[in-house]
């Protein structure tokens, strides 16, 4: 057999319909955990229940690295690569060289377009050292395909917008969506349109009510283990929205972030991008990433069994209907439009409704904790050493330290020993001991995938199971390696996807390059993930 007959033959064994989907809708959502998701799964109807049902459906992906947290999940699922290669570490990091704590994404060179930027926060992917997929997507294209990311969290859209799409977020300071001068010169006419109609204004003064009769909903609307009035919303339904003002203001906008309306605004901005940037129209594939962030509010204060997130869960799955029925028609049909799904971290239940159901549980406040690690260094090496606790992270510092009057591989060594024997403690390592140490407990290669060396701290720690590290004496947190904290849901649907139950584990990592394998393009330049192959039709 000729050369040219076997190319011919291969060439007519590819499928005739390989060409890249016109839109692709990526959604995040902000702490759905796989226990979670699956909990409530049987009452899910609406959008996301469908998407479940139809699509490739994967109920467990577990995160590589221990730091669950929103930023580095968000770079994780855009990337495909774990922290220690985009650099993303945590939502917040302690800045050494000003000695300040500054968000993720900070970059005083690019401020909010048309807008008030406060200090530290989060403006630009500077920080993020991995080419994403929308980045990825823009250059296969030649800048002809159009990215569009929005959140109500600046550190959730950035990464999915990459550095070449649009990315934009809920401002609370004026209850708009915004971006920043990297983003954009001036706010398109469909953005200005959407933020005219003033819809976060319009939820102040209505509350927030149960979608289904309260026999529906699991457990008690009125637990002790909540806080007794967060965000001036109150504890039990119905929920205020006003935030104690009496007209709309940043209180009131704190307010609609938490609550179910927050999904709603998303849904549309969603339909006002489609329509305003003409994604989907043609044949070259546009990227739209929705990240709802008002589930993971309504988590960090009430709780992931509670009323509140039953309900919003509820309240999701009918707004993600709207959202894919916009696509579907943006894109011309669902034979042309991908759809992924997945979140960015789990998280705990309230530390005291564990302990009430008998379960070894405990609220860990860094702040005690870091006083206690500064003494001991005190004590130790005759020198003051200031510590900054945030999560995982421990940084040292102080001049002590800085002028070399004591050893900084000796006072980190310390300050990993006196960590491992808290009875809150599973393990601690100094950044000088971390590649070599012998992990032990198997927590150490969690650690290793979160470092990236400029941004994480000197001493890393890994609390107990249902040990909660929290600056709050209420609600509750994430950021640990275990299952509840990084084991997520990821569903594919549409073009070129195999739907089916797949229960084996997967990685978050996965993500991106799997979109990238539906996209007919290469994976980005970091990804350490794979296509799943096994949910990729061929057609």
């Amino acid at each position: 057999m000729s050369r040219l007959l076997a190319a011919l033959l291969v060439l007519s064994a590819l499928p005739a319909s390989a060409r890249a989907p016109k839109l692709t809708l990526f959604i995040s959502v902000d702490a759905l955990g796989s226990d979670l998701l699956l909990r409530n799964r049987p009452r899910l109807t609406g959008g996301l229940g469908k998407l479940l049902d139809s699509g490739a459906f994967y109920p467990y992906a577990r995160y590589a690295y221990a730091e669950a947290r929103t930023a580095p999940g968000h770079a994780t699922l855009a990337t495909g690569a774990n922290p220690w290669r985009h650099g993303i570490v945590d939502n917040d990091i302690h800045d050494r060289a000003t000695d300040q704590s500054v968000q993720a994404y900070t970059d005083p060179a690019y401020p909010i377009l048309d807008g008030v930027t406060a200090p530290t926060s989060d403006t630009s992917p500077g920080n993020l050292m991995a080419e994403t997929l929308a980045d990825r997507l823009r250059m296969s294209t030649q800048g002809r395909g159009k990215v569009v990311a929005l959140s109500f969290k600046a550190r959730a859209a950035i990464p999915l917008a990459g550095r070449q799409g649009q990315a934009w977020w809920f401002d609370e300071a004026t209850g708009k969506l915004v971006t920043s001068t990297w983003y954009a010169k001036a706010v398109p006419a469909w953005m200005q349109a959407l933020n005219a109609r003033k819809l976060a204004d319009a939820a102040f003064g209505k509350t927030w009510e149960l979608l289904r009769p309260r026999a529906e909903y699991a457990g008690e609307d009125d637990r002790a283990a909540e806080p007794p009035n967060p965000y001036n919303m109150g504890r039990t339904f119905p929920h205020a929205l006003h935030g104690g003002l009496k007209a709309p203001g940043p209180a009131s906008y704190r307010v609609f972030a938490v609550s179910a309306r927050s999904h709603d605004l998303l849904v549309q901005a969603a339909k006002a991008a489609m329509e305003g940037e003409g994604l989907g129209k043609d044949d070259v594939p546009d990227l739209l990433a929705v990240s709802f962030s008002g589930t993971d509010a309504v988590f960090h204060a009430f709780g992931p069994t509670s009323w509140e997130m039953q309900d919003t869960l509820l309240r999701l799955d009918q707004a993600l209907g709207e959202l894919i029925t916009a696509a579907e028609r943006a894109a011309g049909g669902k034979a042309n439009l991908v759809i992924a799904l997945s979140a960015d971290h789990g998280g705990a239940e309230l530390p005291e409704a564990w302990v009430q159901a008998g379960v070894p549980a405990a609220r860990i406040h860094p702040v005690e904790v870091a006083k206690g690690l500064a003494e001991e260094l005190r004590a130790k090496f005759g020198a003051d050493v200031t510590v900054k606790m945030m999560e995982l992270d421990v940084y040292l510092g102080g001049k002590a330290l800085e002028s070399g009057q004591v050893d900084g591989v000796a006072v980190r060594r310390a300050a990993a020993a006196w960590l491992a024997k808290q009875p809150f403690t599973v393990t601690a390592v100094a950044r000088d001991d971390l590649d070599t140490a012998p992990d032990v407990t198997g927590l150490l290669a969690p650690l290793r995938r979160g470092y990236y060396p400029l941004r994480s701290g000197d001493v890393l720690f890994v609390s107990k199971p249902f040990h909660v590290v929290s600056d709050y004496p209420r609600g509750t947190n994430h950021g640990t390696p275990y299952a509840y904290d990084v084991q997520v849901p990821v569903v594919f649907a549409g073009r070129g996807v195999k739907p089916g139950l797949y229960r084996q584990e997967i990685d978050p990592v996965d993500v991106a390059p799997t979109l990238s394998a539906l996209l007919e393009m290469g994976m980005p330049a970091s990804a350490e993930g794979k296509p799943r192959a096994e949910a990729l039709s061929g057609r």
